[in-house]
């Protein structure tokens, strides 16, 4: 399973229904989306600031991660965006790989 951290913030309409339906309900949604492509979501997190969620998940790959951006962003009431994670193992595998830059 591969690993993102999704940073979204509402627009207008997403906080009143984040006001009308509560924090939970919006988790809920979250969380079928991120099970119904395979993946589990490891941490949710409301935010204020330039965000107003973060959320980690692991999903299988990217294209269902890309899936669930497509989802997600053209709904209306979000707009987020999506950073691969990577672990201390991957990392340094990466520093192992010839290249020739």
């Amino acid at each position: 399973m591969a690993k993102y951290m999704i940073r979204a913030s509402y627009t207008a309409e997403g906080a009143k229904r984040l006001l009308a339906d509560g924090a939970s309900k919006r988790r809920e949604v979250a969380q079928g989306l991120v099970e119904g492509l395979g993946g589990t979501v490891e941490a949710f997190y409301f935010c204020f600031g330039s965000d107003d969620l973060i959320v980690i998940v692991d999903v299988p790959d990217n294209v269902r991660a890309a899936a669930a951006s497509l989802a997600v962003n053209s709904g209306g009431v979000v707009s987020s965006s999506t950073t691969v994670l990577l672990t201390t193992e991957e990392m340094d595998q990466a520093t192992q790989v010839d290249t020739s830059y």
